[in-house]
């Protein structure tokens, strides 16, 4: 996998994609957009990869979108408002559909500021990790008089409800990685030293894991709601049907029944 503005490094089963970006922050080129549409599909036809970290490179993970970026102005004709709303459904919605649809389980390192859409890509992942420097700020509103996009709203108020998600994406405030783990918008945060081992460490326990359990899990908690308990039974109870068929749980089943360490082929 080699791109323009990204670096992918693979570890086995595990591939660790950067944002290659670090004199802009990893901002959101059409460039890098494109890069992480096509390593994403890379991934989908892989069938040897198990787990991936996203990343960034330098002092930033990603500072949003790039708006000094020269590539495709508007169209004739069109107006401003039409021309976020194309590159909008063009690129930067489908990289969030497609790299939180992953046929394997997804951990992103937040290695330093994220904001803006930045913010987005941060909370993409299944588990999101954040070192002790990182901060997270949702600018859209207040510097830009814009709506927080690119799946912010959704990601904000599913992580952290929606009083804090529309207290955040007013205010603009930024919020530190050790805030960011106490309201529950990452998972941890981990000292800047440990960030890349321990996100490494995760992937490798994630890529040994049953994947199609951990596709599960996803898929139902990200259905999970408190007013549908009926409804999140049932679907509870679909997923169970079709995991107890597959050959995971048959491997788990007998290991558990042998007594001995289960070796899981994501099947």
């Amino acid at each position: 996998m080699q791109y323009e503005n990204l670096s992918c490094e693979r570890a086995g089963p595990v591939l660790t994609v950067t944002l290659n970006r670090p004199a802009k922050l990893n901002s959101l080129s059409l460039g890098l957009l494109r890069d992480l549409l096509a390593c994403a599909e890379a991934i989908r036809n892989d069938k040897e990869l198990r787990a991936v970290v996203l990343t960034g490179a330098g002092r930033g993970f990603c500072a949003g979108a790039d708006l000094t970026d020269p590539e495709s102005p508007p169209a004739p004709g069109e107006t401003l408002g039409q021309y976020v709303a194309g590159r909008l459904r063009k690129f930067y919605n489908p990289v969030a559909l497609q790299w939180t649809d992953l046929p394997i389980p997804l951990v992103v390192a937040v290695n330093g500021v994220a904001a803006g859409a930045g913010v987005s890509l941060a909370l993409l992942g299944d588990i999101t990790l954040a070192a002790r420097s990182a901060t997270f700020a949702v600018l859209f509103a207040p510097r830009l008089g814009l709506a927080p996009d690119m799946g912010a709203t959704h990601f904000l108020a599913t992580r952290i409800g929606p009083a804090r998600a529309r207290a955040l994406a007013m205010t603009g405030e930024a919020v530190t990685a050790e805030q960011a783990e106490r309201i529950g918008l990452v998972a941890a945060c981990v000292d800047d030293a440990e960030l890349a081992a321990r996100a490494q460490a995760l992937a490798e326990m994630l890529a040994a894991s049953p994947t199609q359990a951990m596709l599960a899990v996803r898929r139902l908690v990200g259905h999970a709601d408190v007013r549908d308990l009926p409804g999140q039974l049932e679907r509870e109870a679909a997923e169970q049907q079709r995991l107890g068929d597959s050959a995971d749980f048959a491997e788990g089943l007998a290991a558990f029944r042998e007594k001995r360490a289960a070796r899981f082929r994501g099947r």
